[in-house]
């Protein structure tokens, strides 16, 4: 790694710790606790980031999908399939603090209402598109189903959004927040969750570069001992 790269990771990092200490020692000390929900209604300050920067993972994807598809570019291919991992991963973590959410202010962990259906088919979606890239060998044909089915999945996201204000549904449309700190709050936790995603998305993306790499060299007849790589040497 690069003197540069070096120093923008460390920055990174550095600024991804400095903004997440200072989110969960403003959601401890200076944000209060909501009225009608009581301390649980805090969980909402990580499940809001998450959930939007889930959909933002999603529009990766399929940005990604249609470049490949107009340019047929590996790094398409490997961009999508990175913003895609990242994807589930927040969505999980959507789906878990909403069911915690959920057993306090309802009563119960899950209920099939319009907005936690469809943000579950959503989650589906993309475990579906990640086991879709494992399941096809060709790497070609891999890649043109998954930009096609990538470009599919993405119809699920303006449904997750409008479902709950369009439709007649148990989880709210608009939370209001009554006070300037919990808005404050709010948009602080926007800026690790936000971090956090772009570092996971960027990582994965170089991880797949590099083993692409690896395996050109390999198809070439290079021998590839000793090349270093995240998680160890191959």
């Amino acid at each position: 790694m690069s003197g540069q790269r070096k120093i923008l990771l460390g920055g990174y990092l550095a600024l991804t710790a400095v903004s997440l200490a200072g989110a969960i020692l403003m959601l401890l000390a200076y944000t209060p606790v909501e009225a009608n929900q009581g301390i649980i209604q805090k969980i909402f300050y990580l499940h809001l980031p998450m959930a939007i920067n889930t959909f933002l993972a999603c529009l990766v994807v399929f940005i990604s999908s249609i470049g490949y598809l107009w340019q047929r570019r590996s790094v398409w291919d490997d961009l999508a399939a990175a913003a895609a991992r990242v994807a589930v991963l927040l969505c999980s973590v959507v789906l878990l603090t909403g069911m915690v959410w959920g057993r306090s202010a309802w009563g119960y962990w899950w209920t099939w209402s319009p907005r936690l259906t469809f943000s579950l088919m959503l989650w589906l979606l993309y475990v579906v598109y990640l086991m879709i890239r494992t399941s096809i060998e060709s790497p070609q044909r891999r890649a043109v189903v998954c930009a096609v089915y990538g470009l599919s999945a993405f119809l699920d996201v303006p449904l997750v959004w409008l479902s709950a204000r369009l439709m007649p549904d148990i989880h709210p449309g608009n939370i209001g927040l009554p006070e300037l700190s919990m808005k404050l709050t709010l948009a602080v936790w926007f800026v690790p969750v936000t971090l956090i995603a772009a570092g996971l998305v960027v990582a994965r993306f170089n991880l797949s570069r590099r083993q692409r790499s690896v395996e050109k060299l390999r198809s070439e007849g290079f021998p590839v001992v000793g090349i270093r790589m995240s998680g160890g040497t191959v």
